[in-house]
């Protein structure tokens, strides 16, 4: 027999369906049963490949793309490791020993969007004999963004110092993560709050305490908040990095029931190191609420990931404290 009927007769047969072209040979009936081989068979495979490709993990219910699927990635191990990742903050402490040049830029607007206050600087970070310190290179400020004795009048602006701006010399500092944790104990007033806001920057999806009405409902792995998310594993390529992408949405009409909106990780396929990570947080309990979409890009210096563009836009509002909406860009280079 030809190769095109064998292929025919073995595609009737998958099908279970008797051929009557064993019988038939005429033209038409070849034509009528082609046409259904091509056309049922094929969506036959493609509806079986997407019912396989959701999986049950505990509350969560993963869509695995075509890619992953052909890969066989172990998901359970691949959770866990997300899970427990601490590649993220360590990519942050990565910059506590590292010299660097950074773009800063902070705009503070009104309620209309338009700019209100600013600050555009640029700074280099050196480190000498284990000790680091920051040299403003160049600075232009606008409106009321420094208070007397440039003390910041925003909060947003004093989160953003905390994280990037070093302040006279700090010595002896490393990038072990070791059993180190944030925590909110011994603290109160703005530098409380300032350790609570870290907790959301560098542990999106972790449990955080101490904040009302909020603190379940950023642990998006437990099982009553996983439950709330569509979650999603496929694969990319970012900064010439074969990447496992994966992303958790929440469901339509869940959204109070959770904190982080929507979060988007790249995962180095060989060492699961997030390479980038997108994520929108939002809370409204009434007498506070904020919305804020944060984009995080990571290279490699020698060994080391570091950041080198975070962006962040939000829009928040502390009880006694008035509405803030700030967007801020710091771009990072020259590495050494």
């Amino acid at each position: 027999m030809p190769l095109s009927e064998m292929s025919f007769q073995t595609g009737m047969n998958m099908l279970g369906i008797k051929s009557s072209y064993a019988v038939k040979r005429n033209t038409n009936s070849n034509c009528f049963f082609i046409f259904l081989f091509f056309t049922i068979f094929p969506s036959i495979l493609f509806s079986q490949k997407r019912q396989d490709s959701i999986i049950e993990i505990g509350n969560n219910y993963i869509t695995l793309s075509n890619v992953i699927i052909d890969h066989n990635l172990n998901v359970p191990s691949f959770i866990n490791k997300v899970k427990s990742d601490t590649s993220f903050y360590k990519a942050f402490k990565n910059l506590r020993i590292l010299g660097y040049t950074a773009i800063n830029d902070i705009r503070m607007l009104d309620r209309n969007q338009k700019l209100q206050a600013s600050l555009h600087s640029k700074t280099k970070q050196q480190i000498i004999a284990h000790c680091r310190t920051m040299q403003t290179l160049e600075e232009a400020v606008t409106g009321d963004f420094y208070e007397e004795y440039k003390s910041y009048n925003y909060y947003t602006a004093q989160l953003y110092a905390s994280l990037f701006f070093t302040k006279d010399s700090v010595c002896n500092e490393t990038n072990i993560l070791g059993n180190e944790q944030f925590s909110t104990i011994d603290k109160s007033g703005i530098e409380k709050h300032k350790e609570q806001l870290k907790m959301l920057f560098f542990n999106p999806g972790k449990r955080i305490g101490g904040i009302p009405f909020m603190s379940g409902k950023t642990a998006i792995f437990d099982n009553d908040v996983a439950e709330n998310y569509d979650m999603s594993i496929d694969a990319d390529i970012y900064n010439h990095t074969n990447c496992i992408v994966f992303k958790q949405k929440v469901k339509q009409g869940k959204e109070s029931n959770v904190v982080v909106d929507e979060m988007t990780t790249w995962f180095d396929d060989s060492t699961y190191d997030v390479m980038a990570r997108n994520y929108t947080l939002s809370f409204d309990a009434g007498f506070y609420d904020f919305k804020v979409t944060m984009e995080v890009k990571m290279t490699k210096y020698k060994t080391l990931i570091v950041p080198e563009l975070i962006r962040y836009n939000g829009n928040w509002k502390a009880i006694f404290k008035k509405r803030e909406r700030g967007v801020f860009t710091a771009t990072l280079f020259d590495f050494e």
